[in-house]
């Protein structure tokens, strides 16, 4: 299996860890914030899986039923070491940061949330933690109430201050927005919402993989993250939750697993966590995610951070000189590697089209947050995100691609 020997984050052996980077021509891949490449390591630990012990987990008395319960059983401790969670059997896998946030929405909340009461959200939300609440307040009579945000992409603590009252219950807020970049004061408002009682949930998505979060510190109460966005497979994701909570909430699914016993009528549940993982799991996507972190822990999360740093703030050096561009979100020193845009004049699916006949990766589109699109007046934005391996010729490439976007649509106008 391939082993990791890289030195204190050196890009070139990183970027050897990625066979999509040795493609000709060249790949600048710069929607990390949807979902990141996968390295050789975290793809043999998988196929690993299915060559030499395949098998289903926890009831099987043979020896490679054994090793799979084990490496599925050693990828919850990982997650839980990275995140800091007191014990392993608060990190429930899911599918991914949305079911996460449904199962608390759902289990927690519908036995929790009722008429009258207040949900906070903010204006800068990804639908997959807008619409769950959504659906909840309908079936409950609950109310949703938002913070809006600030013309430079910062949320307005004078009104969530507001917000928060006897009233409500519930806080849910994206740690790192998926759109702006903009890095939330978590600490700050889980400390206002437990003074009035209430509980946080925090979509970690574009923060885990990114830099050190530490769940006890935060004293969030909800934590919920995806595989596919450090490194790891699609279908796996995390809900890391307080023992507290997690054992007073019912099951989301039912089935076989999540039990402890059955009669005819009625079941008694499983201990945390099978409790909230019904039928056969994502097995070797939960073990590749073991080793996804085992990777981005080896490349050192602080590393990858001030690495990310400095990529952005050349980033936007780079395109605040191209005429005509517009940068939505905060400072680079507020926010994370995430640069949304638009050019004068160019629809961003014309840009992100062109971009990619380059070699240049981008995403173009609402990005799940209709509403922060809305607040921007905008219908769509271009937005370039960076991660581990992306280069300075990366960002080089993408200022090059949108000049001869810029370009080429300019003489379109003029014939």
């Amino acid at each position: 299996m391939h082993k990791l020997e890289f030195r204190p984050f050196d890009i070139e052996a990183i970027r050897k860890d990625f066979p999509i980077f040795t493609t000709d021509p060249p790949l600048a891949f710069l929607d990390n914030a949807a979902s990141t490449q996968t390295p050789r390591p975290v793809v043999e630990a998988m196929d690993a899986y299915y060559d030499t012990y395949r098998s289903n987990i926890h009831r099987g008395i043979y020896r490679i039923s054994e090793e799979a319960t084990e490496q599925y059983e050693r990828a919850r401790e990982k997650v839980a070491q990275l995140i800091n969670a007191p014990r392993s059997r608060q990190v429930i896998f899911t599918r991914n940061t949305t079911e996460s946030i449904n199962l608390v929405a759902y289990s927690w909340g519908s036995t929790n949330i009722g008429e009258g009461d207040e949900i906070v959200l903010t204006t800068m939300e990804h639908h997959s933690n807008l619409v769950p609440w959504q659906l909840l307040a309908q079936r409950t009579g609950a109310t949703l109430r938002f913070v809006e945000i600030t013309d430079e992409g910062l949320l307005d603590f004078t009104q969530l201050r507001d917000l928060l009252t006897e009233k409500t219950k519930l806080v849910a807020i994206g740690h790192v927005s998926n759109v702006l970049g903009t890095i939330n004061p978590i600490q700050s408002i889980i400390d206002m919402a437990h003074a009035v009682d209430a509980k946080v949930i925090v979509d970690a998505a574009q923060s885990v993989p990114h830099f050190q979060v530490d769940v006890q510190q935060l004293d969030c109460d909800f934590l919920a993250f995806s595989g596919h966005k450090m490194c790891g497979p699609t279908g796996i994701g995390v809900l890391y939750g307080k023992s507290e909570l997690l054992e007073e909430m019912p099951p989301f699914l039912g089935g076989g697993s999540m039990i402890r016993s059955v009669e005819r009528d009625v079941s008694s549940y499983a201990e945390l966590p099978a409790k909230f993982e019904a039928g056969t799991p994502s097995i070797a996507e939960a073990i590749g995610l073991g080793h996804a972190i085992d990777y981005i822990t080896q490349a050192n999360l602080a590393a990858i951070h001030v690495h990310e740093q400095e990529l952005l703030k050349y980033a936007h050096q780079r395109l605040e000189q191209i005429e005509g561009i517009t940068l939505y979100g905060p400072a680079p020193h507020q926010k994370m590697g995430v640069i949304s845009f638009n050019m004068e004049g160019i629809h961003p699916h014309d840009v992100a089209g062109i971009l990619d006949t380059h070699g240049v990766a981008v995403r173009a589109g609402h990005h799940c947050a209709q509403p922060l699109m809305k607040r921007l007046d905008v219908i769509a934005t271009v937005r370039a995100s960076l991660y581990l391996y992306n280069t300075i010729e990366d960002v080089d490439r993408l200022y090059e691609g949108l000049c001869r976007a810029q370009k080429l649509m300019t003489r379109r106008k003029i014939t």
